[in-house]
Formats: C-alpha cells, structure tokens, sequence
C-alpha cells in the first residue's frame, strides 16, 4: 500500500473541501489516514486459503454452525463503512476448519473495499474451494453508513444477503436446519 500516495490525496481532499490542512486538527489527518486505510484494507494481500488450509479431520460429517460473526468492511461506492454480523454453516468433507478460521475468512474478504453481496458469495466460496465442504450457507447482516448518514439517509436499515453451495443449495430441509440453527 503507498501510504504517501493516500496522505498526499487527503491532504489534496481537505484542502478541496475548503479547510485549512495547517489547523491543528487536520495537520496529522493524513498520516492517520493512511495508517488506518493499511489496518482496515489489510484483506487485500491476505487469502482465505491460508487460514482454512488448518482443517482437522473428523469421522461424521454433520454441520457447523458460527454465527454472530461480527464484521466492519468499507463500500467500494462511496467509502463509507458498512458492519454487521456473518453467521456460517457448513457440511464438513472429512475436515473441518478450526473456529477462529472462519472468522479470520470473515476478516480476509470484508478488509478491502466491498460491497455485502460479493462478500457473502466469496466467503461462501472460499468454504467450499479451500475447505473441500460439501456446502455451505452464508448469512450477512449489515447496516450500511452510505445509506445512514448521506443520500437515502435511513439510520437502522438492515440489508440482508445469502449465499448457498453445493448441499445446502440443493437440499431444502438441510437448508432450513442450517437457517434454524443460525436464528433464521
């Protein structure tokens, strides 16, 4: 990441917006800018493959719930923050993933410029390709602040997304468990 890129181009915004970028308040504006963009843009050179290639092996095959997976991304439209909470359910292929790695997959797809649905759909898919599942259903919960604080401006609006693999695509009352199980 250039990180004195950024800090030229929010140097170069805070003066276009009409403030003085030499008041006390905005002197460090940049640098921390640019040091924050580093910690919430960190999935950009991260991949799921190599936190849920960690799988143990297991004798049945029965699903895997986590859920309340809390999460925070930034909208690829506006640059606005977007959170909410994952919940994930599996169908294991022999393996399964440790705990922590489905949150770390979490993090790997929501830290970069984004947007909800593509989110759902990759971490659904990196189950799938990097754990081997046999499938799995991904429920996101997010509030968007682009639709809170500027154009709309409707603060508590939830928007929901759903992606669903292989087994718990195809198999409606396994689908259902998974959606039971998550609180839905």
């Amino acid at each position: 990441m250039d990180t004195k890129k950024i800090e030229a181009a929010v140097a170069q915004i805070i003066e276009a917006v009409g403030e003085d970028g030499s008041r006390e308040g905005l002197q460090e504006t940049p640098q921390r800018i640019a040091k924050m963009y580093q910690e919430i843009f960190a999935g950009l050179g991260e991949t799921a493959e190599e936190h849920l290639a960690k799988s143990f092996e297991i004798i049945d095959n029965n699903m895997v719930v986590e859920k309340d997976i809390f999460f925070h991304s930034m909208c690829e439209h506006h640059f606005l923050p977007f959170y909410g909470k994952v919940h994930i359910a599996y169908v294991p292929n022999g393996r399964v993933a440790g705990l922590s790695k489905l949150a770390r997959t979490v993090e790997v797809y929501a830290k970069k410029p984004q947007i909800q649905e593509r989110l759902t759909v990759e971490i659904a898919e990196a189950l799938m390709d990097y754990l081997g599942a046999q499938g799995a259903l991904v429920w996101v919960e997010a509030e968007h602040m682009c639709m809170n604080m500027r154009g709309v401006r409707k603060p508590g609006t939830a928007t929901v997304t759903t992606a669903a693999r292989g087994v718990l695509a195809t198999d409606k009352d396994l689908k259902n468990e998974a959606y039971k199980l998550m609180g839905h």
